[in-house]
């Protein structure tokens, strides 16, 4: 029989369970959405204010490679090592008492040094210095940039008081080839020179983050993972040849030496695509020591400038042909001395009486003279606008970094003297991408290309981005261009240094030039001068231009002393590129009417 007194109890029990139920299910809903529906976000909001941890996780800085997919510039690991110096003197401290049979710190610093090609008193003071400073100190550091190799043989000593940390660093493993082009990152992983500098945009990886919770005894605590994982740079893509850009520094090199000159340079153009083949100087610097060369960190192809001298008269001469009705047989008398209106006196380098020069003739004896007359058959005015369509003064679409444009003043400034230099290469400026450029068009049919220096940027998902380039420029006809290429052919085969270029099989053109240095105050420099030799082969369907120059060499001074080095980098040019000989003979044309 079930009394008042024992329902009592039995309601209360019920009530009680109902109630401790009620209670679960309230904290398991909520478990259930701390721990399961909103994990991330309460997980994220923890790592904010709970003992966490977190490691950088680094994306790789992308190639440099050239037009055959050799690495020019790439990325490797390096590692930070750093040291405990408080678990250091504990396990000292055990070894003493015999409770461990580790090394002393005193025995394991002797291969610490070894193994990071130093003295072990300076291993030793970095510890000894850290103690001083705190004797509870938990981290000292040993070295940064320590290699895979030297990272390896430290962790092979079992040491728990040495930690090292991975980071990639950039490596050049052809060291000076193209080092001037390259250019290089600093020990911060920032671009400050060159290719590096100026395709930042595409190299540059994304660092990502992995972030956790940890106890109090450093262990994570499972769950509590967040990674943002690091994205790698992109692959950059030049036109550059790596075996022939390395032939061409060294060339220059003993061009250099050898002529005693300040520095040296040669560029390889592709004619019908304007792609630069190679861009050899010397001196240049090696990206991995940057600082080895004193002054010497980018390009002198793309960042200087210098008069053009008689590689001009090439110009002038597609300029009169094209837009003055002359032709490679057209005449002018011209002496060693002439006398032009306003006051204007323009000399030849050599003596000689009156000559009846053809316009052939006056490339061939590279007449100052004779090539100031000719100018006067079309206005300055056209003179100027056909050197801007050449590219004169308009840099090039390569857009190195630094680089900077000739300087050729608006014909509304030119006076009586200037009128008649700039049919020379003289009161102008111009830079070897912008000679390179206007010569191709002369090769290439009269159609000048935009120079390129890169093939493409390939980012880390495999997109192809190939750079944006001006359309090509229209100079002169056709028809102009295979005359100005039979006169400058005509050159190579006529000139005084005519068996120093020539290269057995194949014809070819070009021009020589020696500009006058500037001496900062208004004048010349007394014999100091800027030589430059420009050409292309196969002379009868050409594919590639050649422009070597020397800055001040000393033992030739005139533009002979390019010769050289033009006739060995054609040739080199040639054999690389597989060009066939040439299967038809030259036009002789006459230098005289």
């Amino acid at each position: 029989m079930t009394t008042r007194s024992t329902r009592s109890p039995r309601r209360r029990t019920v009530v009680a369970l109902a109630v401790v139920l009620a209670v679960l299910a309230g904290f398991m809903v909520r478990l259930v959405d701390i721990q399961v529906v909103n994990a991330d976000e309460h997980v994220a909001d923890s790592l904010e204010i709970a003992l966490r941890g977190s490691q950088t996780l680094y994306g790789t800085r992308g190639q440099i490679v050239d037009e055959t997919g050799q690495t020019l510039a790439g990325s490797i690991l390096e590692y930070d090592c750093q040291l405990d110096p408080l678990l250091i003197t504990q396990i000292d401290a055990q070894v003493l008492d015999e409770k461990s049979d580790a090394r002393l710190w005193a025995e394991v610093s002797d291969d610490v040094a070894e193994i990071l090609e130093t003295t072990p008193e300076a291993v030793r003071e970095i510890v000894g210095a850290a103690l001083a400073a705190d004797p509870g100190s938990r981290y000292a550091e040993l070295e940064r940039g320590v290699s895979t190799e030297q990272f390896r043989a430290l962790a092979d000593l079992g040491t728990p008081y040495i930690v090292c940390l991975q980071h990639p660093a950039r490596a050049y493993p052809d060291g000076a080839v193209a080092g001037n082009l390259v250019g290089f990152v600093g020990t911060d992983g920032d671009a400050l020179e060159g290719l590096e500098k100026s395709y930042d945009d595409c190299l540059i990886a994304t660092n990502g983050k992995r972030a956790y919770q940890k106890g109090k005894d450093g262990v994570i605590i499972p769950g509590t993972k967040v990674q943002q994982d690091a994205v790698d740079g992109g692959t950059l893509e030049l036109t550059i040849h790596r075996d022939l850009q390395w032939y061409l520094q060294q060339l220059i090199g003993e061009q250099v030496q050898d002529m005693r000159a300040e520095r040296g340079a040669i560029l390889v153009v592709e004619t019908a695509t304007g792609k630069i083949r190679a861009a050899a100087e010397y001196p240049t610097a090696d990206p991995n020591e940057p600082g080895a060369v004193k002054g010497v960190r980018g390009s002198k192809i793309f960042e200087g400038t210098f008069e053009p001298g008689s590689t001009f008269k090439a110009l002038t001469a597609a300029t009169v042909i094209d837009a003055g009705g002359q032709t490679p047989a057209s005449t002018v008398v011209a002496s060693s001395l002439e006398n032009f209106p306003g006051g204007a006196r323009v000399r030849d380098s050599f003596q000689h009486p009156a000559y009846t020069y053809t316009l052939t003739g006056v490339l061939i004896d590279s007449s100052n003279a004779g090539i100031s007359k000719f100018s006067e058959r079309v206005p300055s005015s056209t003179r100027y606008e056909y050197f801007k369509k050449f590219g004169i003064g308009s840099g090039s679409a390569v857009q190195f970094s630094g680089e900077e444009s000739g300087d050729i003043h608006p014909v509304e400034e030119w006076g009586a003297q200037t009128t008649y230099n700039t049919s020379f290469g003289q009161g102008l400026t111009t830079t070897m991408p912008e000679l390179a450029g206007a010569y191709g068009a002369i090769a290439n049919g009269g159609l000048r290309m935009p120079l390129s220096l890169i093939e493409s940027c390939t980012t880390a998902d495999g997109t192809v981005v190939e750079p944006e380039l001006p359309e090509p420029t229209r100079v002169v006809s056709e028809s102009t261009s295979a005359q100005v290429r039979s006169m400058l052919e005509n050159v190579f085969l006529q000139a005084p240094y005519a068996k120093a270029v020539e290269i057995p099989g194949y014809r070819i053109g070009g021009k020589t030039g020696t500009g006058e240095k500037s001496d900062g105050k208004g004048g010349y420099k007394a014999g100091v001068y800027y030589t430059t030799m420009v050409g292309f082969a196969p002379a009868d369907d050409p594919e590639y231009v050649v422009v070597v120059t020397l800055d001040e060499p000393k033992k030739v001074t005139s533009s002979a002393a390019n010769a050289t080095a033009f006739q060995k980098a054609m040739t080199q040019v040639l054999k690389t590129y597989r060009v066939m000989p040439s299967t038809t003979a030259p036009k002789l044309l006459p230098k005289f009417g």
